[in-house]
C-alpha cells in the first residue's frame, strides 16, 4: 500500500512537472503591451515606446542592459534597435569579464516551430551586431524562447510589441 501512494504522488509530480503555462510572465497592467533569412541588418521603424535610455517600459527591465524590439515578422534591426545595442556594446566593453545570453523572443502570432526560428534570428541578429561592434563572440550566447516567455499578456498592439524582442541576461 505504501508504494502505492508513492507511485501515486510520483505521477502526480510528473504530469504537473509537465505542464507549462504560456503567462510565464505577466506584467502589473494587462493594457500595456521569417523574416526571409535575413540577418538583422536592415532598418525598419519600431512602434515601441521607450525611455531614453531604451530601457526599463516595466517592471521586469532591471540591470545594464536594456532590450531591443522588433517590428511584426522581422529579425531586422531599427534604428532605435541599434542605438541600445551600441549602448549596451559600451557597458560590455567597460566589463571585460561579463558574458551575456541573449533570448529572443516573439509575441504568440504564428505557430510554435515559426516563433522559436524568429526568436533564434533576432537573437542572432543582435549577437551579430554586438560582435561588429568589437565584443568577443565567446562572451555572447543566444537562446530561442520563441512566443513562451511574454512580458505581456495584452493582445493590444502595444502588449504584443513589447513581447517581440531580443532580452539581454548578464550570465
Amino acid at each position: 500500500m505504501n508504494s502505492s501512494i508513492k507511485g501515486v504522488i510520483m505521477f502526480s509530480l510528473m504530469v504537473t512537472a509537465g505542464c507549462s503555462s504560456k503567462n510565464a510572465v505577466n506584467t502589473q497592467d494587462g493594457n500595456a503591451g521569417l523574416s526571409s533569412g535575413q540577418s538583422g541588418w536592415g532598418t525598419t521603424s519600431s512602434s515601441v515606446a521607450q525611455s531614453p535610455s531604451g530601457y526599463g517600459f516595466d517592471e521586469w527591465q532591471k540591470g545594464p542592459l536594456g532590450d531591443v524590439f522588433y517590428d511584426f515578422d522581422s529579425s531586422l534591426l531599427s534604428s532605435e534597435a541599434q542605438e541600445q545595442l551600441t549602448r549596451n556594446s559600451g557597458w560590455m566593453k567597460s566589463n571585460v569579464q561579463a558574458a551575456i545570453i541573449i533570448q529572443g523572443h516573439c509575441d504568440d502570432r504564428g505557430t510554435s516551430e515559426y516563433n522559436l526560428a524568429l526568436g533564434d534570428r533576432r537573437a542572432v541578429s543582435a549577437r551579430e551586431f554586438l560582435i561588429r561592434t568589437g565584443i568577443a563572440s565567446s562572451r555572447i550566447e543566444t537562446i530561442t524562447f520563441g512566443e513562451e516567455r511574454p512580458f505581456s499578456t495584452s493582445q493590444s498592439e502595444e502588449g504584443l510589441a513589447k513581447n517581440r524582442r531580443a532580452h539581454f541576461v548578464i550570465k
